[in-house]
């Protein structure tokens, strides 16, 4: 994997109207220069984590969330493991960093809903891979929260409106950092509504490994530097039903994504 095997936490900020990014370490961030994804070196600056707003990690061209690729989910909802994974893609105009409020669509009233997952960031360029060039593919991981306007997707029994459904401004959240250097499938997905536990499913009950979703999708489309990958989410997907609810997606060696759902958009 691109990223390396050693347990690094990138992050992007803006230190005052200034973007930057780097590695974090607690509650400090060793700035860096040069590419998140290329060449890069330790500028020696260090910024305090609580002086700067946290960015979304990188910037994707799109963000692709996969539907029914949880064993557990599967057998909950009656279906069997698909023979490609399938997906959607969010629109980036939906893209939201760890902190920042989740809006309520103005002209929509029904579920709005929550679904924890792992999140893969694509490191390089790359098209028609292998297993092995898949892997080099992944830089990390980060985690995400694919906000979903339930009421939308059967709406019109003849067309079911995913996209239209997940691609809201503000409901394609992810972050707060891109981890490296971890197994993802030895971890777990837990999410919390206002502090109590919603979902903690293990991320081993993939139909489909990091790898093989990443060789598979590239099949289909061309992915970029700093693209998302979404997982997919299991069990325990749920309602976000009043104003100033916060939402968490923890994930061991990655940390916690958080976020209020708040007031609608103006």
């Amino acid at each position: 994997m691109r990223g390396g095997t050693k347990l690094t936490l990138w992050i992007r900020f803006d230190d005052a109207g200034r973007e930057g990014f780097g590695t974090l370490d607690g509650s400090t961030i060793t700035v860096h220069d040069g590419e998140m994804f290329g060449a890069n070196a330790a500028t020696g600056g260090q910024v305090a984590l609580d002086a700067v707003r946290v960015l979304t990690p990188c910037r994707p061209s799109k963000m692709i969330a996969l539907w029914n690729n949880f064993g557990q989910l599967a057998a909950k909802l009656g279906t069997t493991k698909p023979d490609h994974p399938l997906y959607l893609l969010k629109a980036p105009t939906s893209f939201l960093a760890h902190g920042e409020p989740i809006r309520r669509p103005a002209a929509y009233s029904g579920k709005i809903v929550y679904e924890g997952e792992l999140a893969i960031v694509i490191g390089r360029r790359v098209s028609n891979a292998t297993a092995a060039d898949a892997a080099a593919a992944i830089f990390g991981y980060t985690c995400t929260n694919d906000v979903t306007a339930a009421d939308i997707i059967n709406e019109t029994p003849s067309f079911a409106q995913w996209v239209r459904a997940k691609s809201f401004d503000t409901f394609g959240v992810f972050g707060p950092v891109i981890a490296t250097g971890i197994d993802p499938l030895a971890s777990s997905v837990r999410t919390t509504l206002n502090g109590a536990e919603r979902q903690n499913y293990p991320l081993s009950d993939m139909f489909f490994p990091p790898v093989e979703i990443v060789s598979r999708i590239s099949c289909d489309m061309t992915l970029e530097p700093g693209d998302i990958i979404c997982c997919g989410t299991s069990i325990g997907v749920g309602v976000m039903k009043d104003a100033s609810n916060r939402i968490e997606i923890s994930i061991d060696g990655i940390g916690t994504l958080s976020n209020a759902f708040d007031q609608p958009v103006a």
